[in-house]
């Protein structure tokens, strides 16, 4: 990769290197500095400081005393950033109970639906990066409901809280009601009982924003405890 001109270089490491922080591949605690993602990347250290420049213009990271680190919101920003995950989550829905023209995608419920009683039958292990299956849930419900930018914004709020969250998936317990909680939103979705479905999703995202920021707070502990 070293033979490209630098603009491309810049380019495949910012990208590469989103891609890692959003996915939950970079703990918050690991030390990014130009003489590492140089070697990761194997490129000189300029397109490393340019990408890790725009990666602190989209909020994705931090300087520090050592260089760089993933942004963790402080628990202000997650109450904020959790309460506009809530209202964007039950729009999607509640927009197709005022407007009955409004109507999901019934295909795309059905084939989601499919994937999780699969995942019903043999649940997986508990694992942090179970949270990119429980958003990839949410981005497909909403998107089920026909506005495009409703789900965009929702995609962002949850790369924003991501850090966080995969530590929300730690105990089989959180796994299997996760998994049940799913397929029930789903089946009502599809069987239009739209208000019971609005219940049901409001309570899997968090009936009260306490109890979503008592999440937050454990995860959060758990995460400067793996630390």
């Amino acid at each position: 990769m070293s033979t490209e001109d630098p603009r491309s270089l810049r380019d495949v490491v910012y990208q590469q290197l989103r891609d890692e922080i959003l996915n939950g591949r970079v703990s918050p605690r690991e030390r990014l500095t130009e003489p590492k993602l140089g070697k990761q990347f194997d490129v000189s250290r300029t397109p490393v400081r340019e990408a890790l420049s725009r990666l602190l213009s989209d909020g994705l990271v931090e300087r520090t005393d050592f260089g760089y680190a993933v942004v963790v919101p402080s628990l202000e920003d997650l109450r904020n950033l959790y309460e506009l995950r809530i209202t964007l989550e039950l729009r999607g829905i509640a927009r197709a109970i005022e407007n009955p023209q409004v109507r999901h995608d019934e295909e795309l419920l059905r084939t989601e639906r499919e994937k999780w009683a699969d995942l019903r039958d043999a649940p997986p292990e508990p694992d942090a990066s179970f949270v990119l299956f429980d958003e990839g849930f949410h981005q497909v419900l909403s998107r089920s409901s026909g506005n495009t930018q409703l789900t965009g914004a929702l995609v962002t709020v949850n790369q924003k809280i991501r850090a966080v969250r995969m530590h929300d998936f730690v105990e089989p317990d959180r796994i299997t009601a996760t998994i049940d909680e799913h397929l029930e939103i789903l089946t009502l979705v599809l069987a239009r009982e739209l208000p019971s479905a609005l219940t049901a999703l409001h309570k899997h995202v968090g009936e009260s924003l306490e109890v979503v920021m008592e999440r937050a707070t454990r995860s959060m502990t758990r995460m400067a405890l793996a630390g």
